[in-house]
């Protein structure tokens, strides 16, 4: 699911599909559009969608390089951090993925700040909003943590410093992105309260529940981030110290600049704590450890040398230890406990799919049981020429067979975190959309394939059994043929 979550999605809009409207969506409408281009430019395969990650990580990186040399960083270190941070930043997740997109765009909004307070220039100031609404339509959070943090700083330095020039041309930034947004919505035919019941409410029922399950402790907040408090501890102490001992140090941009990177991390913790992903935000300590670095240029400590040495290689150790984890071994996608010399190559379910080994946690064992299954389904759903809608957690299905397929949501996880389960208060509007799906397509028959949970993620069919006729096509496979009824 995860690893082909905007596969068919960004494949639906580059035909004329419309988020919200021709599916439920939940979070990162922006992935869609975005690989949409990407399938247009360089065709529709796993090359193409692969492309797109690997750009945003040069994106990523080229800018932190441009933004540790503004910052007057030796040309070695930038290049040495930045090459780190390209390891730790996207690899993790090899393919795009709504928290790496909404944790980069927020970055970006976070450079245009470092570089708007240590430039002063107003393009950095306009650009802020900018980034940070691609970060919000990548993914809620963490993007409300960074918008959040980056309010605050922006008032507390406009008050302190009397410059309120600054927020002048972040309100302008903001009135230029809302603007574009609402052409481009509307051009959609994308409605406000869609997009508030989809993309605002129902997510917040299942915020609540996990900020209700938060659970603060010593091991969650510093243990598990160990080498990221490492890497912060000499910014920590220069900036504490001169509190101390500078007058008026909140009013120098020295001070903002550490606000802004302590809030960062702050919020990208929290994002971690909260969310059921692995965790990715190593990438933070090849930053950090620079502008630990960078703070100790002008300090008069006497072991200043020694220090930069020991951060250095503990940025080093960091971006080995998580590379061996996460990009070689895969753990992001649950895939640490998987043989890699088992896997098959792809081009066995479709062509599309070349450059892709095959292998899952569920068939890590036999890889190629799980292959022949997909392609009896795909030979299945091929021989029917109708308008049918496909219920699976197999995201490709709309590509290989180059068909509408009409999916209501993306993928189906059994929490609630893609669409609203039975009892949810937003279940009466996922059957509305629903519905409009079948009727404006006249659809003749849903199939649903086993990865489907049929007790939690899908259960239009029990609300209506009258009106459909189930047929067993193969033990993994199930079609419900339309009958006529009200």
């Amino acid at each position: 699911m995860d690893s082909f979550h905007f596969f068919d999605s960004g494949y639906r809009v580059l035909n004329g599909e419309v988020p919200f409207i021709d599916y439920w969506l939940v979070k990162g409408p922006l992935l869609d559009y975005i690989q949409a281009v990407f399938f247009y430019i360089f065709g529709i395969n796993w090359q193409s969608y692969v492309l797109h990650a690997s750009l945003i990580n040069a994106l990523i990186t080229i800018s932190t390089f441009f933004v540790l040399k503004n910052f007057k960083l030796k040309t070695t270190y930038c290049f040495l951090y930045s090459l780190l941070f390209s390891i730790l930043a996207y690899p993790s997740s090899g393919t795009p993925f709504i928290d790496h997109h909404s944790a980069f765009f927020s970055l970006l909004g976070i450079y245009s700040l470092l570089l708007a307070i240590n430039n002063q220039r107003k393009l950095y100031w306009a650009l802020i909003p900018v980034f940070l609404g691609f970060a919000f339509l990548s993914k809620q959070v963490p993007a409300t943590y960074v918008i959040l943090s980056v309010g605050f700083i922006l008032f507390l330095y406009s008050l302190v410093n009397k410059k309120f020039d600054c927020i002048k041309y972040s309100l302008v930034g903001s009135v230029f992105f809302i603007f574009l947004i609402l052409i481009f919505s509307k051009s959609q035919g994308i409605t406000l309260s869609s997009f508030l019941d989809q993309y605002i409410f129902y997510p917040q029922t299942i915020g609540v529940e996990r900020f209700k399950n938060l659970n603060l402790t010593y091991q969650n907040i510093i243990e598990n981030f160990i080498l990221i408090h490492l890497a912060i501890i000499p910014l920590f102490y220069e900036n504490l110290k001169k509190i101390f001992s500078i007058k008026n140090y909140i009013k120098h941009n020295n001070f903002y600049i550490f606000l802004v990177l302590l809030f960062l991390t702050f919020s990208l913790i929290l994002h971690q704590l909260l969310t059921k992903n692995q965790t990715f935000i190593f990438f933070l300590i090849p930053i950090l450890t620079a502008f630990s670095q960078i703070s100790l240029t002008d300090s008069k400590l006497k072991f200043k040398k020694p220090i930069c040495l020991i951060i250095v290689l503990i940025c080093l150790f960091a971006t080995f230890k998580y590379h061996l984890r996460y990009n070689e071994n895969r753990e992001f996608h649950e895939l640490k406990n998987v043989n890699f010399e088992l896997a098959v190559d792809a081009k066995k379910i479709h062509k599309k799919l070349s450059g892709l080994n095959w292998i899952t946690p569920q068939f890590k064992k036999n890889p190629t049981e799980e292959i022949n299954i997909i392609n009896r389904i795909e030979s299945l759903l091929k021989k029917d020429t109708r308008n049918k809608m496909v219920i699976t957690n197999y995201p490709f299905f709309s590509i290989i067979l180059d068909q509408k397929l009409y999916s209501p949501s993306r993928v189906y996880t059994g929490d609630g975190t893609t669409h609203p389960l039975r009892g949810s208060e937003y279940a009466a509007k996922y059957k509305e959309l629903m519905d409009n799906i079948i009727l404006k397509n006249n659809i003749s028959a849903i199939y649903v394939i086993n990865t489907v949970n049929k007790n939690t993620n899908f259960h239009y069919i029990n609300l209506y059994q009258h009106c459909f006729e189930e047929i067993s096509l193969l033990s993994q496979l199930k079609s419900y043929e339309l009958k006529n009824c009200n």
